[in-house]
Parts: structure tokens; sequence; C-alpha cells
């Protein structure tokens, strides 16, 4: 999709509580990399311990006290940590480097597993919308919602991703330019020299806010809220607003600064719904003091967790609903299994690690004021990926599961996945579209499906599963809670996040727990890693939390749940 670059020097800005200002952008000599140092209270004594430990500041989001610095690698993140007015420093990436060796992409094998299956389907031209393929909005009982509240323009669902295709047939009627922001820039190599973002595309290496050269953030906005306009696939809310909040690389990486910016600019831009279908990288789990980490990594990990809470806690407070995905490493996330993944960036740096619960976080899902979604597929049953547990899980809903219906004929099938809107970049990219945008013979073997308007519109839609594939029903859901029950005039409407959240859960479909409780995964071909215990009962348990989402019933009867 991308190929190596060198990044140029560009003027940067910084956030201060959302308004964009100025900050210094000098580089100190020789090679250099980039950390995000955090204050302990006072902002300005933090930036002056970036300069005194020889580094620059580059950016600084006060709503946090987050900084950017660039300094030389050596030493400076224990020079400026012993400085009383830091909290801590974290390594973020390397700038400049010379690209050595292939392209890094952030894993997603459980979103993808169904590729190199062969759809039961073959990929269609026409106006005919593709609803009737969309077993989740069925699930949801979007299709009746809508009927009463289909969303309204004025609930602002705020998309914090990879981006999103503002120019996609169905999301571009929905798609609100004016309050997208793209807080990351393209990264040529990680330390080692390993490609991660590719060339820039675009002046200043800074992609537009209706771009997404990875897929993933599109396919989570369509799912949330394509439009209904007699045209490919509709949404779980499909009035609504989208905001592109983008914090993931075009690779899939997700990096605190961005994800810090993404939310407190959630927060002073009105954003009602944020849905975040991502761990911030590079840890899975950041521990205060694993023994199998090094003593920089230690701190690296408690910044992350403090500066991520700080985030959270930001946007609950400025009326933010926090909706986030539970993750798909198949684990009960209250006794979490070992981690060998970690850290993921930049390249060949993870080592194995035991995870304790007590001193062990993956943000933002174990932050605070979030709501937690697992995974099912279309028999309901809990998604083989799809991490669980009563600590974390909020609700469940639909996330695909393509190994679903063992010993019947959708067995290991794409339509057991969830279909979303697809880049056509993406696709041209992948190999699935060619240039004539046709969809080719590896596009129509995965599913990849066009649709055509009488007026030359085209759009493309792809299978895929995985809890960020759950996520945005449930985000649908809650847009559509605010755009029933919201309140207040112009600038002021929106809804107690709190609120929010006991309506949502509070008409979520009950789901008991399956009998026996313990379910393995060895017919479909997973190993004993996968077996699963759902603990708790129908009315909240570790497999569906509360129940399955329920667009319906959240716009009909969600009222008996506000104080």
């Amino acid at each position: 999709m991308k190929r190596p670059r060198l990044l140029l020097a560009v003027p940067l800005i910084g956030l201060v509580s959302g308004a964009l200002v100025p900050v210094a952008s000098a580089q100190p000599a020789g090679p250099v990399t980039e950390f995000t140092v955090l204050a302990r209270s006072d902002v300005g004594a933090a930036e002056r311990a970036v300069r005194a430990a020889g580094g620059t500041v580059v950016e600084t989001n006060r709503a946090v006290g987050l900084i950017t610095a660039t300094a030389p690698a050596s030493g400076f993140a224990s020079r400026v940590s012993a400085d009383q007015a830091v909290f801590g420093a974290a390594r973020s990436q390397a700038i400049g480097s010379a690209p050595r060796g292939g392209k890094k992409v952030k894993p997603n094998v459980v979103e993808k597993e169904g590729r190199g299956a062969v759809s039961s389907k073959r990929a269609r031209s026409g106006t005919d919308p593709l609803d009737d393929e969309l077993w989740g909005l069925k699930s949801t009982r979007s299709d009746l919602a809508r009927t009463v509240q289909p969303g309204s323009k004025r609930v602002k669902v705020g998309i914090i991703d990879t981006g999103v295709d503002g120019s996609h047939p169905d999301i571009a009627p929905n798609f609100d330019r004016a309050d997208s922001r793209n807080f990351t820039r393209d990264i040529v190599a990680d330390v080692n020299g390993t490609v991660v973002d590719g060339p820039c595309e675009y002046r200043g290496c800074v992609d537009p806010v209706d771009h997404d050269d990875n897929g993933h953030g599109t396919h989570v906005a369509g799912t949330i809220g394509a439009a209904a306009n007699g045209f490919g696939v509709s949404g779980v809310a499909p009035g609504v607003s989208l905001v592109n909040l983008r914090a993931g690389q075009d690779a899939g990486f997700f990096f605190l600064q961005p994800m810090v910016d993404a939310l407190t600019y959630a927060g002073d831009a009105g954003i009602d719904v944020v849905n975040m279908s991502f761990y911030v990288d590079p840890w899975l789990y950041n521990c205060r003091a694993n023994p199998a980490d090094s003593p920089a990594e230690q701190a690296e990990q408690r910044t992350i967790i403090e500066a991520a809470t700080r985030a959270l806690n930001y946007a609950h407070r400025k009326g933010v609903t926090m909706v986030v995905a539970l993750g798909n490493e198949h684990t009960d996330l209250g006794a979490p299994q070992d981690d060998a993944t970690s850290p993921d960036y930049p390249s060949s740096a993870a080592h194995p690690r035991p995870i304790d619960n007590t001193s062990c976080l993956t943000m933002p899902t174990e932050g605070p004021h979030t709501i937690g979604v697992g995974a099912f597929g279309p028999s309901q049953a809990k998604a083989d990926y799809s991490n669980y547990g009563t600590e974390q899980i909020s609700v469940s809903a639909p996330g695909g599961y393509f190994r679903d219906g063992f010993g019947t004929p959708w067995y290991r099938t794409v339509e057991n996945e969830i279909l979303s809107a697809y880049p056509h970049n993406v696709g041209v990219a992948e190999g699935n579209i060619d240039a004539a945008g046709n969809v080719t013979p590896a596009g129509v073997a995965l599913g990849v499906q066009k649709a055509v308007a009488a007026d030359g519109r085209v759009g493309y839609y792809q299978w895929l599963q995985g809890t960020s594939m759950a996520t945005p029903h449930a985000t649908g859901v809650a847009a559509l809670i605010v755009s029933q029950y919201g309140k207040g005039g112009g600038a002021a409407f929106g809804m107690d996040p709190d609120a929010v959240q006991r309506v949502l859960e509070g008409t979520a479909s009950p789901i008991a727990c399956p009998v026996p409780r313990t379910v393995d995964y060895l017919d479909e071909g997973r190993d004993d890693s996968f077996t699963a215990t759902c603990a708790g009962d129908a009315a909240f348990n570790g497999f569906y939390g509360h129940g399955a989402v329920d667009a319906y019933a959240a716009v009909t009867q969600g009222r008996s749940y506000l104080k």
C-alpha cells in the first residue's frame, strides 16, 4: 500500500484544551527519537524539564499534561523522569530513519481470518441494497429502531481509528468534515529500519481528514452510521453525524499522544459518543512493575496508564460516551493469559512476560468510564477470539465469527462475519479491486461487494470480524439513545454518559450462559487456550455482559432507565 520515505521537517502544532497553538519545532542535532512526557501537575515546569534534559518540545496537550518531545535517545528518558515536575516518559518512535527491510503492519489475523475462504455468493453490481446480508443489523433490531429514531444529525459520533473514507457513497451523506481531525502523521520506519506507514502521499506527511489507508476505520464508521439512502449498506444509526478523529497509523498502530489528543478534542468539540476499537501500542497490557520488563519499560507503561486515564476522565467530564472493544485475545480479562506480543513496536522487541491482573491494564479498555463490548456470531455463540469475563464486559454485540455453525453449511464462510464499507484505495492496494474498478477474482473469493448507483457512484464493501466489529454496533445504539433522549439546544445538546450506559445496558437483551458453561473450540480447530468458562447468570455474565445490544428496545423503553 505504501513504500519507504523520509519524513520532512514541517512546523507542528499543539493542543491546549482543544485549541491549536504553534509550538517550537526545532530539532536537536543528530539522530533523534520522539518521546511522550507526562507532567505531574505543572505543565510549564515539565516543558522546562524537557529542555533541560536536552529535548525539544514539539506538542503539548495541556488538558492532560502530555508533551511530545524529540531528543537523542541515549539517556533522555531517565534524565527527564528524574525531574520532580515529570510523572514519566515513554519512547514513541524514531524520526527520519532510513528504511531497511519490509513494511511492518500490525497483525490482524483475527479480523481477516475469512481471507482465503470462498464466499457462498458472488460479488454483485447494481443499486439493490445489501442490508439483507447484514445479520448484525437485524440482530440489533436497527431495522425496527429507525422507524422510531433513525438518529439525529445533531448527534456526533467520533471514530477514533485509522481514518474514515469520507468519499464513500454510504458515508459521505453523514460525514462531518468540519469537525473531523487527523492527530497522526505518517511514520517512515521504526528504530530497526522496518518500514511502517510508507511514503508521504500528501504534503506535510499528514493524510486528509476524509482519507483511510487501512480500511479498519471506514469499516467501523459504516457499521455505526452508513446512510439509509437506498444504496449499498446502512448502519445501526443511519441518521447521525460521523466524525473522523484519527489516532491510528496506516499500519494499524495506535500510539499514546494521538489517542490522548483525540479524546480531549472529543470533549472540547462536543462529540457525543466515541468508538475505540483498539488498544494503545506498543503494550497489549501496561504493567506498572512487571519484573519481566526493564525499568525503562516499566516507567513507559506507568506513563501510558496515567496519561490514558487522565484523557478518559477528561472526555467523560465533558459528556463523551466511550465505547471500547474488549479485544481479540480469547482471554478472561479478569485472569489474563501471558503476553508474548509486547512491545509490538519497534519490530523484534517483544518478549514473553506473565500478566498480573492487579497491576496490568490493557488501555483504553480497562480505563475508567468505558463501556466494554464482547463479540458473538450469527448463532449468538461467543466468538472464539473474543475476550470475556465479568470484570470488564458491559454488553455484547455482533462481531462476526467465521467458524460459527460447525457442522452446517455456514461453517467457515465469510457471511458469518460483518459486511461494511471498504475504501476503494485499500481494495486496489490489496488486489481485490482492479484499475478499472472491478472486483478481481481474489476479491470475489473473499466476498467483496460492489454497488453502483444510477448516477455512477460506486461503493465497495468487505467482510471482517472482531470485537472491533462488535463495538460499532454498540456505538450505533448509544448514538440512537442520545438522539432519542438527549437534551439541550445548539452546542449544549447532549446526554450524560452514565445515563447513556444505563439505557444501553438496561435495554440489552439478556443471553444466558451456555450449558455446559465451559466451552471448548476444539471442533472449530482451536487449541485449549481458547477454552472459556462463562461466569454469572442471565442478567449479567462474562460472555454477554448485560446482554446483546437492542436498538429498538433502547429507543422505545430506554426512558425507564433515566433518573
